[in-house]
Parts: C-alpha cells; structure tokens; sequence
C-alpha cells in the first residue's frame, strides 16, 4: 500500500508542477520546447489541448496518452494493493499465490512476473495475458466484466438448467429451434438466472435507451446481432457478437452467465476502468514486460 500510496503522490507532484504559471520571459523566451513528457505536459495545458479533472483524468493524461512506460515494479503492487481494482476487493495475491490448485485458486500464481504469463494451471488451462493485446487478455475480462444478471450472488450456481440449456444451445450451433424458444422464454422469465430480475428486463431492444448497451434479447435476431450495433458503426466497426456458434465458452451470453467480476467483494456499480484496471492493461500493451 506504501509503494501505491509513494507512486500516487509522485503522480500528483508532475501534475502540480506541470500546472504551475509559465512566466510570459518564458513563454516569450520559447523555453518550453517539445522533448521531455514535462515539457509536453506543460506545453500542452498552456495551450489549452487538455484539461485535467480528478484522478482518472491524471492518469489518462500524464500515464495513458503519453505512452509512458509502465513496469512490473507497479504491477506487482497493484497485485497486492486491497482495493485497488474496486472498494472491497482483497489484494488479488491472497486468493492467487502459486501454481498449486490446492493452495491458489485455479493454480494462479499473481505474486510474480513469470506466474502472471503462465497463467492459471488448473484445468482448464488458461493464459490471462496476451503480451501486446489487452483486448485480448482474460484477465481484462475478469477485471472488467459483471456476472449477469446483475447483483447476482457470487456464490449463485453456474450449473443450472437455464444456464446449462445456454451452454447446450450455442454449442449445438446456436440455431433458430426449439431449443432456443425455450432459451427465449427464459430470458423473459423472472428467477430463471437467479434474481428477480428478467434479463429482457434490461435488454429488450437494440436501441439505449432504454436496452443497455443495445442489447435485444427478445429474439433470435436479437441475440445474435449483438450488442452495440448502433454505438460501433458510428466508427465503422460490427455489432460485438455474444454468441459464437458451437463455441460457448468463447460467447459472451454465457461468460457473463458464470462468470464473476474479480475481485470478489466489490459493487458492481464500481467503474468498470479503474485507473488500476487501464494502468495494468497498458501494461500489457506494452509487451507485459517482466523487465
């Protein structure tokens, strides 16, 4: 927590710095001149290009925008940092301390480097991190993702019939029969995964609003557009499919149906991009350099 708390307020500090007054000698002088991240900090708010408001915006603006190098030193705090991922959540070394499923779940091991690019090695056998691609990653997955429906218990079953039927339905191709009007009707019903809450409560067309995230599950076409088709063609990109047919463990449907936000504890209102959460993703962009 010291380690966070020292790199936190060194943060604070450029920041401070970087808005102090320019002198108009300076200025007129051309003393601040493009080369360092200072340098282009200051240059860049004088300028009025960017504007800072709160931690997260500090972030994106001397650590994320400017590329800056981030190390496993920060990560490996961040890794046994209480609620650094969300108010709540232990350090994620105490659930995740070494590759025996005995001891760690799934046999993760966070504690080192080499542990977090090996992955967890309790069957199934999974990497968390792709070196190079965070959108890739399952740990940005785990980070970022609310089991649904939402404020669903953490220990609620993963093995139910609805959610099973999911599971039995994708992986038999995902196609417009009888097994999906049954999927349908569950989607519509009360309880059926868990709370009180229908899923099509939520997600009952492919506009938002009133659908998050413009989610239709009212239908066929519904599902397997997607979600998001509206917001995404706006930069020329596909709906974001949840269903790959005959592949349910790579659907979204059925991830977000078992699969619990981690750290366990935390509210799932909590931000979904922590300034930790972006920070260990640029990590990973970067290379998920060990040195």
């Amino acid at each position: 927590m010291a380690g966070l708390n020292r790199s936190l307020a060194l943060g604070a500090t450029v920041l401070a710095l970087a808005l102090a007054p320019l002198s108009a000698k300076a200025e007129e002088r051309g003393v601040l001149k493009a080369g360092s991240l200072n340098k282009n900090l200051v240059v860049d708010i004088h300028s009025g290009k960017i504007e800072t408001s709160g931690d997260a915006s500090a972030v994106s603006e001397l650590i994320l925008n400017r590329n800056v190098p981030i190390t496993y030193e920060y990560i490996s705090i961040l890794m046994r940092t209480p609620n650094a991922f969300g108010e709540g959540g232990a350090g994620c070394v105490v659930c995740h301390n070494s590759n025996d499923p005995a001891e760690s779940y799934r046999g993760l091991d966070l504690t080192s480097c080499k542990g977090i690019l090996k992955g967890s090695t309790e069957e199934p056998v999974r990497p968390i991190v792709v070196p190079g691609a965070a959108n890739k990653s399952l740990i940005r997955r785990m980070l970022r993702n609310n089991r649904m429906p939402l404020g669903i218990s953490f220990v609620s079953p993963t093995h139910t019939p609805a959610i099973e039927a999911v599971k039995d339905w994708i992986n038999a191709g995902a196609k417009d029969d009888k097994a999906f009007k049954k999927v349908l009707e569950s989607f519509a019903k009360a309880g059926a995964y868990g709370t009180e809450q229908a899923c099509v409560d939520c997600h009952m067309s492919n506009e938002e609003p009133p659908s998050f995230h413009e989610l239709d599950l009212t239908s066929y076409k519904g599902v397997m557009l997607g979600a998001d088709s509206i917001l995404n063609a706006k930069t020329g990109k596909p709906p974001t499919k949840i269903v790959v047919p005959g592949k349910a463990e790579e659907s979204a449907l059925y991830q977000r149906l078992v699969e619990n936000r981690m750290p366990p504890g935390i509210d799932p209102s909590i931000d979904r991009d922590t300034p930790a959460t972006r920070i260990l993703l640029r990590w990973i962009d970067q290379g998920a350099k060990c040195q």
